[in-house]
């Protein structure tokens, strides 16, 4: 194997790591909206738990974000609880830092 075929798995691997930790930040972040969004619709515990599960699982069904904030909005709509999309975007974007520290420190 020479030098640059060394270099380019190298950058291969490198590409695959950080693919694999953006995907598990974003399942995290996921996670933190939905509990963070229970709370707001009064949901404790194992509850809390299972709609942050549902979150996470919304967020599969296309690309970009606007899967999760549809399904927030609307749970939260149904509650008489409105949120424009750019608060939630914001909160998105608060609880991916968080999930992006948690990921790399390994919690």
């Amino acid at each position: 194997m020479t030098t640059f075929d060394k270099r380019e798995e190298g950058f291969e691997k490198k590409f695959a790591l950080d693919a694999e930790q953006k995907f598990k930040a974003e399942a995290r972040r996921d996670k933190l909206l939905g509990l963070w969004v229970a709370e707001k619709l009064g949901l404790k515990g194992d509850d809390a738990t299972a709609y942050a599960k549902e979150v996470v699982i919304a967020d599969l069904e296309e690309a970009g974000d606007a899967d999760v904030i549809r399904k927030v909005t609307a749970d939260l709509e149904g509650r008489g609880i409105f949120l424009t999309e750019p608060e939630l975007r914001l909160k998105l974007d608060e609880f991916f830092a968080q999930a992006v520290a948690q990921v790399k420190a390994g919690t």
